[in-house]
């Protein structure tokens, strides 16, 4: 009899890709929406407050935030081109367009 063999073990990915485009749109947007503090705010159990903050910050910054996704939409159609997409390798990070 031939011996039995054990079945192979999947191995999770060493590395993971984090797309620059949509990292800066988040970070963008957070920023823009000051959604640090009414995180901050609702944490401490005001989500009224919280959310009043975020309510607020997102009607004074309508055209930064607009502008903002339309320029992501712009990068991410104008980034479709690229053969490898990867922009850079940190360790075990890929930053893809």
């Amino acid at each position: 009899m031939a011996p039995r063999r054990k079945a192979p073990r999947r191995r999770a990915k060493k590395s993971f890709n984090i797309s620059a485009i949509e990292a800066g749109t988040a970070l963008s947007l957070a920023q823009s929406t000051g959604a640090a503090t009414a995180a901050q705010q609702m944490l401490k159990g005001d989500i009224a407050g919280g959310l009043k903050s975020l309510e607020s910050n997102v009607m004074s910054q309508k055209q930064k935030i607009v502008g903002t996704l339309a320029a992501a939409f712009v990068a991410k159609a104008l980034t479709k081109g690229f053969s490898s997409g990867t922009l850079a390798k940190l360790g075990p990070i890929r930053v893809k367009a």
